[in-house]
């Protein structure tokens, strides 16, 4: 592996860490979170989602499938950068394209490795998620901290404005079949349905695709009464609320759209972000957790059948007990008892925090398509 140059991490609590870097030779700053999937480096780093963050992998080996172009869940990496504790230039599988340190430099993200990835890890369970400073240009530690004291918290900044489409677009793929090496062809479309986009993943539009329903993207900054406009023209027949990056409770603009679209009684589903911001909408503000899920192997509890899957999770934020005035809870996280899962009473309005698409991460939650077109059809 070709020499790696030396870089510094300085935490808000004042930990500070040497490192080394395998990928853009730059200097960030953003808000340090962990994640617990064994599988999936490409999928993660390429989610909108993590836009803002630095992501410390609990798996300790990281790199040894490589990257191809299939696995990405959008066009760019969106994260600030990835820490892990030995990072392997020498890839391994017949899918691979490229290296994982070329798809770092390729989007300009940082790669940090020679790192305790466990005592960051258990330092975050312990004090929460914070902003750090990683830098391979400047080593003294005032320095650092002066940086990270005068950037914006992630809280401050709308990553919307930066990952979501500017234009409109169909999406057409369905699944992708690792079987076959090729996507699964598209079932006939029985209903038609507007996604937002916050910050979609690829495969939550390829999963909508493959539940049999066809799928127009449209940017952050859509207007209400048009799509009501088109469903009470029978146009199209609801909307999706996307995943997405950051505190849903900056998006003041979006909240009033989606108040207008409840009142209409348009049917919807949201997920991640699109959960959360339905929640703001109906009068309900969200909360941070200590340190987030993020990870593949959170227990969820299906209230309806009883029956425990395990799901991929990524959110920094959750709604509110109390929620359950307007709502039913339909899922429940068994690590911490927080909701995953609602329907909303009298209305045709559905939503989960957990992520039923996985990419990466197990697929027993993917039904929960299948629920929006039954919705949508009724």
């Amino acid at each position: 592996m070709e020499s790696l140059k030396q870089a510094w991490i300085y935490l808000e609590n004042g930990t500070f860490i040497k490192a080394k870097s395998f990928g853009a030779d730059k200097t960030e700053v953003g808000e340090i979170v962990f994640n617990t999937s064994m599988t999936g480096y490409q999928e993660i780093m390429s989610d909108p989602s993590y836009a803002g963050q630095f992501v410390t992998f609990t798996m300790p080996e990281i790199g040894n499938v490589g990257v191809n172009d299939e696995d990405m869940e959008s066009l760019g990496a969106h994260a600030k950068g990835m820490i892990v504790r030995k990072y392997q230039e020498r890839y391994s599988n017949f899918r691979a394209e490229s290296s994982l340190q070329e798809f770092l430099r390729k989007f300009d993200v940082m790669g940090l490795c020679d790192v305790d990835t466990r005592f960051l890890t258990k330092m975050l369970r312990k004090e929460g998620a914070m902003m750090m400073v990683a830098s391979a240009e400047v080593s003294d530690k005032a320095e650092l901290k002066k940086i990270l004291e005068n950037s914006p918290r992630i809280e401050d900044v709308n990553y919307i404005e930066k990952v979501s489409t500017k234009e409109t677009y169909k999406h057409n793929s369905s699944t992708y079949n690792y079987r076959k090496f090729q996507y699964d062809e598209p079932p006939k479309a029985e209903a038609k349905i507007v996604a937002i986009d916050f910050g979609v993943k690829r495969n939550i539009l390829n999963e909508l695709v493959s539940a049999g329903i066809e799928v127009e993207v449209v940017p952050n900054d859509f207007v209400a009464e048009d799509l009501i406009a088109k469903y009470n023209a029978k146009e199209i027949d609801g909307v999706f609320l996307s995943n997405g990056p950051g505190d849903p409770l900056v998006l003041k603009k979006e909240q009033e759209q989606i108040k207008k679209l409840i009142a209409a009684k348009v049917p919807m589903f949201g997920i991640c972000l699109g959960h959360q911001l339905l929640c703001i909408a109906h009068g309900y503000e969200t909360f941070k957790l200590k340190f987030g899920h993020h990870g593949g192997n959170h227990p969820v509890k299906n209230q309806k059948t009883g029956l425990v899957e395990i799901t991929a999770q990524n959110h920094n934020y959750n709604v509110p007990d109390n929620i359950t005035e307007i709502a039913e809870v339909t899922h429940e996280n068994l690590f911490d008892d927080t909701i995953e899962g609602l329907r909303y009473n009298d209305e045709p309005v559905f939503s989960v925090q957990h992520h039923p698409e996985a990419s990466p991460g197990p697929k027993e939650s993917r039904y929960i398509f299948s629920e929006f077109l039954s919705l949508i059809k009724r």
